[in-house]
């Protein structure tokens, strides 16, 4: 097949609007700033010990990010013994229930890395996490290569990643690829570059197995080390860039 054949194919999948669904939003990263009516920058690391629940190894800047020709560019650097990078997440200010929602981004690479595009319920500050629900559409660490983790996290999982899928998928470190869910009231499913990998569809729908009856936030963050990304971090990657392109959300 050639390269023209290729971009093509590239395009067409990138363009493709769900089946009877509109655009209801979209961020495509314009401008010289993230638009701060869409967007709050976290800093720190969470807590004095626990960066950010997991062991995390990083201190959440609001300088570890640019907005370069209409893509966010997250950095992640090792400087004087220390890691930063960046979380941002929409939070109070563009919250969605329900949908078809996509991003498309390019991984970085290297042991110790893990980004992530993930979502969490916006009731989360009353009833605390994981009552709250979380939805991680994109998962990564580079200490597995090839891999694409989907999980979810419930009160009824008592937050570990019990609802969740690995799938292989050969050329994920290269370029761009496109990661989304189709959300309802019933299920959610799971798609890379429009290939279905995982449904959660639990057969009792209760508080503890089903907090996705709600208003859902965004969370962008480039993650080093931790339970999950970690414990071990090759120094010698950094800096890693993990970039988005764009979100959008249909319903």
């Amino acid at each position: 097949m050639n390269n023209f054949l290729i971009l093509l194919m590239v395009c067409s999948i990138s363009l493709a609007q769900p089946k009877g669904k509109k655009l209801i939003w979209e961020e495509n990263f314009n401008g010289k700033q993230l638009n701060e009516s869409n967007w709050n920058i976290e800093q720190g690391d969470g807590c004095p010990n626990c960066g950010w629940g997991n062991n995390e190894r990083q201190l959440y800047t609001d300088k570890s990010h640019q907005l370069v020709n209409g893509k966010l560019v997250i950095t992640a650097r090792k400087e004087r013994n220390k890691y930063s990078s960046t979380r941002i997440t929409t939070k109070g200010k563009k919250e969605f229930q329900y949908g078809y929602i996509e991003a498309k981004a390019k991984l970085p690479l290297g042991y110790g890395v893990w980004p992530a595009f993930w979502m969490l319920g916006a009731n989360i500050d009353s009833v605390g996490w994981p009552k709250c629900g979380e939805i991680d559409i994109l998962e990564y660490v580079g200490k597995e290569p090839k891999m694409v983790f989907n999980s979810l996290h419930t009160q009824d999982s008592h937050g570990n990643t019990i609802n969740t899928k690995k799938t292989r998928i050969e050329n994920i470190e290269a370029g761009y690829h496109l990661y989304a869910i189709d959300w309802t009231k019933n299920k959610i499913d799971f798609f890379v570059d429009n290939n279905l990998v995982y449904t959660f569809n639990p057969v009792e729908k209760t508080e503890a197995t089903w907090p996705f009856n709600q208003d859902f936030y965004f969370v962008i963050n480039m993650a080093i080390g931790g339970n999950f990304g970690g414990p071990d971090v090759d120094d010698a990657i950094f800096p890693q860039k993990f970039i988005l392109d764009f979100i959008k959300v249909y319903q």
